[in-house]
């Protein structure tokens, strides 16, 4: 009965620009009255991801039920940051049905899954499963991120360099843990790419986990929710490259964040995002922009060349149309080029 009692938790997971925040946004929208809240947890200053789910017009996605957790890797801030989310959300009234987290993209999902066999935390929730979210072209194309080709060059040619690429470690610590794995865009791929990306992920997984193809980040919730897993009694048994680390930091990623002016061409900013992430070691480039004239709020998002805009939701009463592009790239990643590229 405690465990009928406890509420199933879904850990999404994934690298930069995979699709973990539109599938959770579809999950939202198709929550079936189910009483949903989400944890969402984000690399750099300014809350992108929230801010695409929060005021989204969806029924099951009030304020009150998304709870961001910003500028902290939750799979390091466990204690400070998500039990105190954690006891936010179980207080509310009525009782939500199911918890999604949406962890940053550099985050280690196992930490976090381990935390819920703390003894405060186990009699309340329980993981329903972990999914990791991959990006089905970048793996087809044979990298997890669409633009670290110019970084992997520079070490092969370099001696003196460490040819331990970070970004692999980070994607395939993601896979051991997962429950289901989601290869999103897939609408992007043909037959060939689809057989490489699958293979890339067999590779790095250890066991056999259902891979599903996903566009868009449509899933049946019959596929996402209810998986019953109970992965925090099984998470000690899942090995990744960080198991023998006492802690571990992000000192090889960074994040710059740049305020926008109104713009008039939505289609010249995109060009100049993909221009930005293009320079060597930038890994995304997501955030909004007001556009002259509209009442709409235009978001954009872009991973390497693939970069994307649409208008997400009005503006709201009295709130500053103020717009902002997150940067997340590999420490050292060439500031200026990008600001040059996005604000000329």
């Amino acid at each position: 009965m405690t465990s009928l009692a406890r509420v199933p938790c879904t850990i999404v997971t994934g690298f930069l620009g995979a699709g973990k925040t539109t599938l959770i946004r579809h999950v939202l929208e198709n929550a079936g009255g189910k009483r949903l809240a989400v944890i969402v947890n984000e690399f750099g200053d300014v809350g992108i991801d929230g801010e695409i789910l929060k005021g989204c017009g969806i029924e099951s996605c009030d304020e009150g039920s998304i709870v961001e957790l910003a500028n902290g890797c939750l799979c390091c801030t466990v204690a400070d940051d998500f039990v105190p989310a954690l006891d936010q959300i179980l207080a509310r009234a009525p009782k939500v049905d199911h918890i999604l987290i949406e962890t940053s993209g550099l985050a280690l999902p196992k930490p976090l899954v381990q935390a819920f066999q703390w003894p405060a935390i186990k009699g309340r929730v329980t993981v329903d499963g972990v999914i990791a979210v991959v990006d089905g072209p970048a793996l087809a194309e044979g990298r997890v991120a669409p633009d670290l080709a110019a970084l992997d060059a520079q070490r092969a040619g370099d001696e003196s360099l460490d040819h331990d690429d970070p970004v692999e470690e980070v994607f395939e610590d993601q896979i051991a843990c997962a429950d289901l794995v989601i290869l999103s865009k897939s609408d992007l791929l043909d037959a060939a790419g689809f057989i490489a990306a699958e293979k890339a992920v067999a590779g790095a997984l250890p066991r056999a986990v259902k891979l599903v193809r996903s566009s868009g980040g449509k899933v049946d919730l019959a596929v996402l929710l209810g998986l019953g897993v109970g992965a925090e009694d099984l998470i000690d048994t899942r090995r990744t490259h960080h198991d023998d680390e006492e802690d571990h930091d992000h000192d090889e990623f960074e994040s710059i964040v740049l305020a926008l002016p109104e713009i008039a061409d939505p289609a010249a900013l995109a060009a100049r995002v993909v221009k930005a992430a293009e320079t060597p070691d930038v890994l995304r480039v997501k955030g909004f922009a007001a556009v002259e004239g509209k009442p709409l709020r235009l978001l954009v998002q872009g991973v390497g060349p693939r970069v994307s805009h649409h208008f997400d939701r009005a503006w709201g009463a009295g709130e500053a149309r103020r717009g902002a592009l997150v940067v997340i790239g590999l420490k050292g990643f060439d500031r200026a080029a990008v600001e040059q590229a996005i604000l000329g």
